[in-house]
């Protein structure tokens, strides 16, 4: 009998259509889901260096024409966006995002790229797959729409503390000292570098922030001089902590306690957020696990900061990736795996949802959950979120390799196979031993 047989796909092109539909899924979603937010972030950047260097104004004086949102960030940040003011505007979009996104495939490289090899995954369909599902994250989205800078100063912290700071460099540091130079708040980073004892790795990072300060000085002494002295500390140019994009610590309690902000409480809060983070992140560099150190900062630094907008939430994106490794480390239990895996998801599709845009206004009831879904998942991923345990020398061989980065077997993972031989060998003596009346017989094949 003749059978018709219906001819397979071959394996890159069934990866092919995946990778197509998985992003077709997602283009719909931003189609529909994703705010239009014109690149605001951008424009106030491209307006403030136009009234800076071509006409001659104050660049902490400049306003977005009938908005009172100015330029807020260091000198610094100001000397590396001047040449801004030499370009068109749709050649500064396309450039924000060009290098978002060159950046964002770096961080996620970085972040995931263990995981990939130790699972044996096919790293460009991993990546390409990877990449879709970061696109749909809001933060990221809210970072690419607003031409904000969030995402470059992830990836310098990111390359610097798992690249340099972890492997031992002369310059690990620079890239936190760099970031907190361009924008405070990576500052935590260096606290972080203190707390964990990694002594010059600190000195270098607050060293390259302070020249990069005092380089800014030089450069341009009366933005210096206003910034430090007064729009630093002037909160209005920011926005108001009530906000439901204000995802911090202060957004919560001045949503609880509308409109009086009880900073007492606040203080309390973030003072016992730093008390956790501190004991966390010192267990996990000593575990050598330096990927989750650098998500607890990257949590603690979006929860104390006065003001922590949604899209500065790019920094939890180091915690979903904590989530994933371990969640598919089958040297965790089966339940513990499927646990993390369903925290994991339920932690990204969460930061994807909107869901604090619909309870705007709304702070009761209800509203204090979803009006504060993002705080307090950051509250609770500070908490649990796992640490590698170090090897117990006491109970067995130490590892060969750090379990935090390690891709693949480790010494005591193989086994020995001499020890097996000479067991094997001492049971087929005795056997024939017992049997001495018989004459010996060649093992074959043994």
């Amino acid at each position: 009998m003749l059978t018709a047989v219906r001819p397979k796909l071959r394996p890159r092109v069934k990866q092919v259509l995946i990778v197509a539909a998985v992003w077709a899924v997602v283009w719909a979603f931003l189609y529909v889901a994703a705010a239009r937010n014109g690149y605001f972030d951008l424009k106030v950047y491209y307006g403030a260096m136009d009234y800076w260097v071509n006409k001659g104004g104050d660049i902490y004086d400049y306003l977005v024409p009938g908005t009172p949102y100015g330029f807020t960030y260091p000198p610094f940040a100001a000397a590396l966006m001047s040449p801004m003011a030499l370009i068109g505007w749709h050649t500064a979009i396309a450039i924000s995002v060009t290098m978002n996104v060159v950046a964002l495939g770096f961080i996620i490289t970085w972040l995931i790229g263990p995981v990939i090899k130790r699972q044996g995954w096919q790293f460009w369909f991993s990546l390409a797959i990877a990449f879709g599902l970061v696109a749909a994250f809001e933060p990221v989205r809210e970072t690419v729409n607003f031409g904000q800078v969030n995402i470059l100063l992830l990836f310098m912290v990111v390359g610097d503390l798992l690249l340099l700071v972890r492997g031992g460099s002369r310059l690990g540091g620079i890239g936190v000292g760099l970031a907190t130079a361009i924008k405070l708040t990576p500052g935590v980073f260096i606290l972080y570098l203190v707390v964990t004892r990694r002594w010059r790795a600190a000195a270098v990072s607050t060293a390259t922030a302070a020249a990069a300060t005092w380089a800014a000085a030089t450069f341009a002494p009366d933005a210096s001089r206003v910034f430090w002295t007064d729009a630093m500390w002037n909160t209005d140019r920011v926005g108001s902590a009530t906000f439901v994009s204000n995802q911090a610590l202060s957004g919560l309690v001045a949503r609880l306690f509308n409109p009086d902000p009880m900073k007492p409480l606040w203080l309390l809060l973030v003072l016992g957020a730093l008390a956790v983070w501190a004991w966390r992140v010192r267990k996990a560099v000593k575990a050598g696990d330096e990927l989750a150190g650098l998500a607890l900062t990257g949590l603690v630094g979006c929860m104390v900061s006065p003001i922590s907008w949604i899209h500065h939430l790019v920094w939890v994106l180091p915690s979903i990736a904590v989530l994933l490794d371990h969640a598919t480390d089958r040297s965790n239990d089966a339940r513990r795996r499927r646990h993390l895996m369903i925290f994991g998801v339920f932690s990204y599709l969460l930061l994807c949802s909107r869901t604090p845009w619909a309870f705007h206004q709304k702070f009761d009831g209800l509203g204090l959950l979803g009006g504060n879904a993002y705080v307090l998942l950051m509250i609770a991923l500070l908490i649990t979120l796992p640490i590698r345990e170090p090897a117990d020398a006491t109970s067995g061989p130490l590892r060969k390799a750090n379990p935090a980065t390690s891709t693949g077997p480790v010494v005591e993972d193989v086994p020995d196979l001499v020890e097996i031989d000479r067991r094997v060998s001492a049971a087929f003596e005795a056997k024939d031993a017992s049997k001495s009346s018989e004459p010996a017989r060649p093992l074959v094949g043994a």
